[in-house]
């Protein structure tokens, strides 16, 4: 059963949420990063690249940069940007986007949770990656992006949250990028333990977004754990930041491909080699976007074709053999395009279909690219039916909304 419980959140000033929450550092292209940087002495992405300010270059991942950001953490503290909440809370977040609301609820998740299996995965994790974030919670002590979680849908929790967020919200704000932000601090003691209590008759959730950051975690906590000679089972390190959406609430995009070249082959020669294993149809210049699953879309030299696979060419009783990713690698990228390992070939590249079609388009036609193809989404039943049966996805498989903002809800480690 599920173990989320509520914390004592560190949060930005009221006056200052808007200022100090941020997309992923990661979102940023450069430029952009340096003019946050210089326009808003707020943001939290000083936290995150504390070298602006001194004009001290460290190295990403050092003793020394980690220490930084700790301290420029304590900064923000100490001159009341970041102020921890006295009582303990669960925090609702909705962000509304293009028409869509979700609505998920921040608590802590439990290392036990998932060393025992009740944090179910479909990802695969790299050791140096997970070492790494260790090394940073180990130094600068909290989380500050939550690890996106799924839940079947209850409805005792879908009607308390349905009627926490009928009320004034505690943070209401609009980020640039036209995307609506609230939170509402739920301090009731009534309804934190009905929450507590729901969560626990859930038999499992599963990670949507954020496996490296909660396999680092479940390292430190057993790490600190091996350590103490009087340990409790309350020490913040036993948990870590989550964000969970009932699963109805989250929304699964494709994750499209891009490469570079066609392995030597004529147009002629890849359309032959393509017709062994699927019916193509050209559709012109008219973009066209995956209708089903097992259909794919392709764009080639100014055309775009609509792709599938021939009788026999996919087992659907394979988990992860029937995924699309898989079909387009092992049929077409692998056998014809000579691209054999996704995590390091630099001849593929990957585009989250929050892009939209044109972009595959764009990269084609200006040259980027020669080719690009278009997946249907992985649905969440295929991503439970690949957490359940401990199997894990390929690469890039699923993009999935929404993006929280970094800072808007902090863990502290060293809080109890």
């Amino acid at each position: 059963m599920a173990n989320i419980i509520p914390f004592k959140g560190i949060r930005p000033a009221k006056d200052k949420v808007q200022l100090v929450a941020s997309r992923s550092v990661d979102g940023y292209p450069l430029k952009d990063l340096q003019d946050k940087l210089k326009s808003n002495p707020y943001t939290f992405l000083h936290i995150i690249n504390p070298d602006f300010d001194d004009g001290q270059p460290t190295r990403p991942g050092s003793k020394e940069r980690l220490q930084k950001i700790k301290q420029k953490y304590e900064d923000f503290k100490k001159s009341g940007i970041l102020l921890q909440d006295k009582k303990t809370c669960y925090y609702i977040y909705q962000q509304y986007k293009e028409g869509t609301t979700f609505t998920g609820i921040i608590g802590c998740s439990s290392i036990n949770d998932y060393f025992k299996g009740v944090i179910k995965i479909h990802e695969q994790t790299l050791t140096e990656r997970e070492e790494k974030l260790k090394k940073y919670l180990e130094i600068c002590d909290f989380n500050a992006e939550p690890v996106l979680f799924s839940y079947p849908n209850d409805e005792v929790i879908d009607h308390l949250t349905a009627a926490i967020t009928d009320t004034t919200p505690t943070n209401d704000f609009t980020t640039t990028d036209r995307i609506s932000h609230k939170l509402w601090a739920v301090q009731d003691e009534k309804t934190i333990l009905t929450l507590q209590e729901r969560f626990r008759q859930i038999p499992a959730v599963y990670i949507a977004d954020g496996h490296h950051r909660s396999a680092s975690s479940a390292l430190l906590g057993r790490s600190l754990r091996e350590k103490n000679k009087t340990p409790t089972g309350t020490e913040p390190y036993n948990y870590y930041l989550g964000i969970f959406f009932p699963e109805t609430q989250l929304k699964i995009y494709d994750f499209n491909r891009i490469i570079k070249d066609l392995n030597n082959l004529t147009i002629q020669q890849f359309l032959e080699k393509l017709s062994e294993k699927f019916e193509w149809t050209d559709k012109g210049s008219e973009i066209y976007k995956p209708v089903k699953v097992h259909n794919f879309s392709m764009y080639l030299k100014d055309k775009w074709y609509t792709l599938t696979p021939k009788a026999g060419v996919v087992n659907d009783k394979e988990p992860v053999g029937s995924l699309d990713a898989s079909i387009l690698t092992k049929h077409i990228l692998s056998p014809i395009l000579g691209i054999n390992d996704l995590k390091t070939d630099k001849r593929i590249a990957f585009v989250p279909g929050v892009k939209g079609m044109q972009e595959l388009k764009e990269q084609v036609d200006k040259g980027n690219a020669s080719i690009a193809f278009a997946l249907y989404p992985v649905s969440m039943q295929q991503l439970k039916h690949i957490a359940d049966t401990n199997n894990i996805m390929p690469p890039k498989t699923t993009w999935i909304e929404p993006k929280m903002r970094s800072g808007l809800v902090i863990y502290d480690l060293e809080i109890t």
